[in-house]
């Protein structure tokens, strides 16, 4: 089995900046792509940002330039770095990540449990 964590949420002012980590742990042979995804209040869940194994990445417009992706393969973890934030950022960030726990098995699709981040003065 895997675990996805997500860290690093919380409260900020318009303007400022956090950093959401995601680990995963357990049974992992590999990891394929890495993906955030936000869903804010009456609203349908949106992909933010993605990042292969090898590193490219792609990112919603509405993200474009204010937030970067990156990963830590040898940590299995993947972060978001989100500058200028904006109260429209403010939703619940989930951490996706395609998985295989052997060199046997197929890649595997998990979630992590959200991290809240709110942008209010």
């Amino acid at each position: 089995q895997v675990q996805l964590v997500e860290s690093g949420g919380g409260l900020v002012q318009p303007g400022g900046s956090l950093r959401l980590s995601c680990a995963a742990s357990g049974s992992i042979f590999s990891i394929g792509a890495m993906v955030w995804h936000r869903q804010a209040p009456g609203k349908e869940r949106e992909l933010v940002e993605v990042i292969t194994n090898s590193g490219k990445s792609n990112y919603a417009d509405s993200v474009k330039g204010r937030f970067t992706i990156s990963r830590d393969n040898a940590k299995n973890t993947v972060y978001l770095q989100m500058d200028s934030l904006k109260p429209e950022d403010t939703a619940v960030y989930y951490c996706n990540a395609v998985v295989k726990s052997g060199w046997y098995r197929d890649y595997e699709n998990y979630w992590g449990q959200g991290t809240q981040v709110t942008v209010s003065s």
